[in-house]
C-alpha cells in the first residue's frame, strides 16, 4: 500500500493529540511533519504538547514547527477551560528535552508541498494556511488537497449558537482559505465530529 503523505497542522489540545496518535498508528498515512497554530492552547504550549505525544509514541523523528501564535486580525481566544491548563486534560506529561520544536511552520509547509503529492490535514484554526497563501499563493496550491476540521453544516455551534471553534478563532483566515486556495477542500464539521467517539478501549 502506498501511504498518503500528509502534514498535520494542529493546535493540540486533547482532540488533536488523539488525532496525531491515530495518524501515526495508521497504515495509510505518512506524516511528514506537524505544524502548530494557536487555538485550543497558545502555539508554544501546543508545540510542547505535540512533542510530548511524539515522545510517548517513540516518534521524535517527526519534525514539529510552530507557526502563527495570533489570528490574522482578532485577539487570540483559547480553550483551556475545555482542554485543561496544560492542554492535555491536566495529564502534566513531562517536558521533552531530546529535541525542540522549530520556528517557521509556513516555510516548512511550502517547502514540503513542492513535491505536489502532499495533503494538508488542518485540525485547528486556518491561520498557518492563510499565511502560506499570503506568502506564496502558487506554492500553497502545490498541495494535493486540504482536509480540515471546522465549521458546522446542519448542526449548532460549540462556542456560540452557530459558530464552530476553529473557524471562530480566526474567521478571517477561514474566509481567505475558502476564497483563495483554489484547491479541493474536504470539510469535516461539527455535524460529523459529534458522531465520532473514542472509547477507552480504542
Amino acid at each position: 500500500m502506498i501511504k498518503k503523505k500528509v502534514i498535520i497542522d494542529c493546535d493540540p489540545g486533547i482532540d488533536d493529540s488523539l488525532a496525531i496518535m491515530m495518524a501515526l498508528k495508521s497504515e495509510e498515512l505518512d506524516v511528514r511533519g506537524i505544524t502548530i497554530v494557536s487555538g485550543n492552547v497558545h502555539g508554544k504550549k501546543g508545540a510542547e504538547n505535540a512533542l510530548k505525544i511524539l515522545k510517548a509514541l517513540d516518534r521524535l523523528d517527526i519534525p514539529v514547527y510552530i507557526g502563527s501564535c495570533d489570528p490574522l486580525k482578532r485577539e487570540l481566544i483559547t480553550a483551556e477551560d475545555t482542554h485543561g491548563s496544560d492542554g492535555l486534560g491536566e495529564s502534566f506529561l513531562p517536558m521533552i528535552d531530546e529535541v525542540r520544536y522549530k520556528e517557521g511552520a509556513v516555510d516548512f509547509i511550502l517547502e514540503t508541498l513542492k513535491s505536489r503529492d502532499v495533503t494538508v490535514i488542518a485540525l485547528g484554526p486556518l491561520t498557518n494556511i492563510a499565511k502560506a497563501l499570503e506568502k506564496d499563493e502558487e506554492g500553497i496550491r502545490n498541495m494535493k488537497e486540504l482536509v480540515l476540521m471546522g465549521g458546522a453544516f446542519k448542526s449548532f455551534g460549540n462556542c456560540s449558537q452557530v459558530a464552530e471553534f476553529n473557524f471562530w478563532v480566526d474567521p478571517h483566515a477561514t474566509e481567505k482559505v475558502f476564497k483563495d486556495l483554489n484547491r479541493r477542500i474536504i470539510m469535516v464539521g461539527l455535524d460529523v465530529t459529534r458522531q465520532c467517539v473514542l472509547t477507552p478501549n480504542y
